[in-house]
């Protein structure tokens, strides 16, 4: 089954809205089997539509569309789809019922033009939208699979998870059961993760492994299928064993789990505390932590020593590690971790310090940091980094190295 997405609306090609809809449909289509090779967007016009969609015909037996199925003119998505495969379009009385009930309960009279989101291709199965007024329509024809889904994420996404997704099983029979694991790593590009594997990943076809970067962290998707559920996770944990062996120093997690998730879940059940100071980073530590529900019971606070005198007068840094190593230093990293520690009276104490840019700072180049540890009872451990990017990316992945080796250092203790 080869599918393709065609993205619908003017606004996507303005870049006034991201096309995040194909990002989650191809997401959750791998998850089932079924390969994407074709993203296409196209603007509110008929003419265009029609022949992206006669391109898509030559090419992809699942052709699925988002956007374009509301009630005003430029929304034409349902009509140009009906016009190339020659069906009628016909009035569906549930669906009217629906949107009528719908304006009802918002208190708000139904505008004539909001009649055609009822309109429904012939022997088509209509996808209901929990969420908004236009319906989703599916239809098998000429081998080939339609799918029509609304523009909005919020509509689309719980539409498609609820009906789209059992309307494909149905239609393509699906036996096999489908497993898939998200392998998350951090410290190691994409490009050196994929060196390091690629003879695994060109050995197998049953599970496949498949390489990407998300939000500067590497990933491997690993998929297996096979009549009987649990076979599929043998295939899978004995590929994930072979991988772990070569790269398992990078490993942090598994599927949706963060570097800042799997922090906060081991301070939990350790119960152990922890303080921050934070120089180039200026609270971004503190603010990934306490993000979570419950973040109290391990995180007691943070300061954002940006100056040299908060450095100096707050978090007593000696004016001889100032004068002597400055402020961006393996030193400075370690009093601050230490004395932070010490000041709030937490069991870790993290710190920053770095050179984020755009200019040198003490001679030093943008993306030299030192990120300190301190432990109570144990040595104080600097990590000093070379980091490249934007102001913002040097930044951000200053707070992922901490929390990374944070991680490292829990799962020993």
């Amino acid at each position: 089954m080869n599918a393709e997405i065609i993205a619908v609306g003017t606004e996507l090609l303005l870049g006034q809205i991201a096309n995040t809809n194909a990002q989650f449909l191809s997401t959750e289509l791998a998850r089932i089997g079924i390969n994407v090779f074709y993203h296409s967007v196209v603007g509110d016009n008929q003419a265009r539509l029609k022949e992206v969609i006669e391109i898509a015909n030559k090419r992809s037996n699942l052709i699925i569309f988002t956007g374009g199925l509301g009630p005003t003119k430029d929304d034409l998505t349902k009509e140009t789809v009906a016009n190339v495969l020659s069906l009628k379009l016909a009035y569906d009385s549930n669906v009217l019922g629906k949107i009528d009930s719908y304006f009802k309960s918002q208190n708000r009279q139904m505008t004539e033009n909001n009649r055609k989101q009822a309109l429904v291709m012939e022997g088509a199965t209509v996808l209901q939208n929990d969420f908004g007024t236009a319906p989703g329509i599916a239809l098998s024809k000429k081998d080939r699979i339609y799918m029509l889904f609304p523009g909005p994420p919020s509509e689309l996404k719980p539409m498609f998870k609820n009906y789209g997704r059992p309307f494909l099983l149905q239609q393509l029979e699906i036996n096999e059961h489908i497993e898939s694991r998200v392998l998350k790593f951090f410290g190691i590009g994409e490009s050196q993760l994929e060196t390091e594997v690629l003879d695994i990943i060109e050995a197998q076809s049953n599970p496949t492994i498949a390489p990407l970067i998300e939000d500067g962290e590497a990933t491997l998707r690993l998929t297996a299928k096979d009549l009987l559920l649990e076979n599929a996770s043998k295939m899978l944990d004995e590929v994930e064993k072979e991988i772990q062996k070569r790269v398992g120093q990078y490993f942090y997690g598994y599927n949706g789990s963060t570097l800042y998730r799997e922090v906060f879940e081991l301070l939990k059940a350790k119960k152990m505390t922890i303080s921050s100071a934070e120089s180039l980073t200026g609270g971004g530590f503190a603010n990934e932590l306490t993000n979570f529900a419950g973040s109290s019971s391990v995180f007691k606070g943070s300061i954002v020593c940006y100056d040299t005198e908060v450095k100096r007068n707050v978090l007593k840094v000696p004016d001889e590690v100032i004068k002597t190593q400055g402020v961006v230093s393996q030193e400075c990293a370690e009093y601050l971790a230490e004395n932070v520690r010490q000041l709030l009276n937490t069991d870790i104490g993290i710190s920053f310090t770095g050179v984020a840019g755009p200019d040198k700072q003490e001679g030093k180049p943008v993306g030299t940091v030192f990120v300190g540890i301190a432990i109570n009872g144990q040595k104080t451990t600097v990590y000093p980094l070379t980091l490249a990017g934007s102001r913002s990316g040097i930044r951000t992945k200053s707070v992922k190295y901490g929390y990374f080796h944070l991680l490292k250092i829990l799962s020993r203790i």
